[in-house]
């Protein structure tokens, strides 16, 4: 039986002491990724001399090497101690953030943006089941959101803080890169502050060597059809250098870009709130429905107005407000306590290879100006998002 979380004597339930922690260890890794993640794109292309599509199959492929991961952190998860999981993947994105600040050529962003997101397959699975420790079902879209909030707020502090220091560093973006490393190690240093609470005897730890068909019927349904909609889900990056495209300047496309957090971690909690109340699959199809018009609203603008990504990538954050924190409360659901590392490493590792895919399609199709790959994904999530509430019957395990 796995060990209760201790919980503070006041505030939610919910709201545990290992909630907070990992909410802070999140806020600071993303605020260091978030840093250097709007002006990436540009400097391969610009600095590095790097082509669109390299661009994709660099985001693609780092998120392709860390499913492998995510599929085997989650595995071990459910075995072993979670904590050297989690800081080991923290650990590992910090030294990915130093291998960026160190590139000459592109080859080595390659190596540092693998490096980085091994690091993020590595501690995803872990964080995600010590996150829902203790937690009952009914309030899990409230965990996650909240994770994801703090995560998002990273993400719009990371941003603004390398906007200001371009524009005060004379438009230079490699010390950025330095000033990233910062707070990634910090990061590292807040995990000690996460409990591990100890979890059953070696017959319980036999049973978690469970193999993967022992998971529940409905969970594969649900993982076959949140895979399916990562195949027309590419990495931001692209979008970032459609705004840029589009003739937006490298500090417009970073403020752009903290827009699109700011209203991603403003809606992060509510979403994660409303899916306690009412159907996650009908939560999760609104962010779809969200995704579509960012998609198709970034295929449509024409680069005589380029303020329009202004007012598109705002709503485009609905997306990932309504679908991130919203799956994985989902997908932890669908599992009973023993299998959360193995459930949730699966699911994130499926996920990240359609990411793969995703990304190399669209890089090779990405064009002059991406219009094809951005309208026809689009298309295609509205097409999902009507299709995705029929899976509102998939049961809940019960707690």
């Amino acid at each position: 039986m796995t060990a209760p979380t201790t919980r503070t004597p006041q505030g939610p339930s919910w709201l545990t002491r290992n909630v907070k922690v990992l909410c802070g260890v999140s806020f600071l890794q993303d605020a260091a990724s978030e840093l250097l993640y709007p002006i990436l794109p540009i400097f391969l292309t610009v600095t590095l001399g790097a082509p669109p599509a390299v661009v994709g199959a660099i985001e693609g492929l780092a998120e392709g090497a860390a499913s492998l991961t995510k599929v085997a952190a989650g595995r071990l998860a459910d075995r072993f101690a979670r904590r050297p999981l989690i800081a080991t993947g923290y650990g590992l994105a910090a030294v990915g953030k130093l291998l960026v600040a160190l590139a000459t050529v592109w080859p080595l962003v390659l190596v540092a943006r693998v490096v980085d997101r091994l690091g993020k397959g590595m501690r995803g699975a872990p964080r995600d089941a010590l996150l829902v420790d203790g937690v009952p079902n009914g309030q899990r879209g409230r965990v996650f959101g909240l994770h994801r909030a703090a995560d998002t707020a990273g993400a719009v502090v990371g941003p603004l803080t390398g906007l200001a220091l371009y524009e005060g560093l004379d438009h230079r973006l490699r010390p950025l890169f330095w000033v990233a490393v910062i707070p990634a190690v910090a990061s590292v240093a807040l995990v000690a502050a996460v409990r591990d609470p100890a979890r059953g005897g070696v017959d319980e730890a036999k049973a978690v060597r469970t193999p993967w068909r022992s998971l529940p019927r409905p969970y594969w349904r649900v993982l076959a059809a949140l895979t399916a909609f990562n195949l027309i889900n590419f990495p931001d990056a692209l979008l970032l250098l459609c705004a840029h495209e589009l003739g937006l300047s490298t500090a417009g496309v970073v403020a752009a870009y903290a827009v699109y957090n700011l209203a991603y971690a403003a809606l992060s909690y509510p979403a994660g709130a409303l899916s306690d109340r009412l159907s996650r699959p009908l939560v999760f199809a609104t962010g779809l429905a969200f995704f579509a018009v960012g998609y198709l609203g970034l295929g449509l603008i024409h680069a005589h107005a380029p303020w329009l990504v202004f007012v598109v990538l705002p709503l485009y954050g609905g997306f990932a407000a309504c679908t991130d924190g919203v799956g994985k409360a989902w997908i932890s659901t669908l599992v009973p306590d023993r299998q959360q590392g193995t459930a949730q490493g699966l699911y994130q590792g499926a996920t990240g290879a359609a990411i793969l895919l995703a990304g190399l399609w669209a890089g090779l199709a990405w064009g002059a100006d991406g219009h094809v790959p951005l309208l026809a994904s689009g298309a295609a999530a509205l097409a999902l998002a009507a299709a995705l509430p029929l899976l509102r019957r998939s049961r809940q395990v019960s707690e």
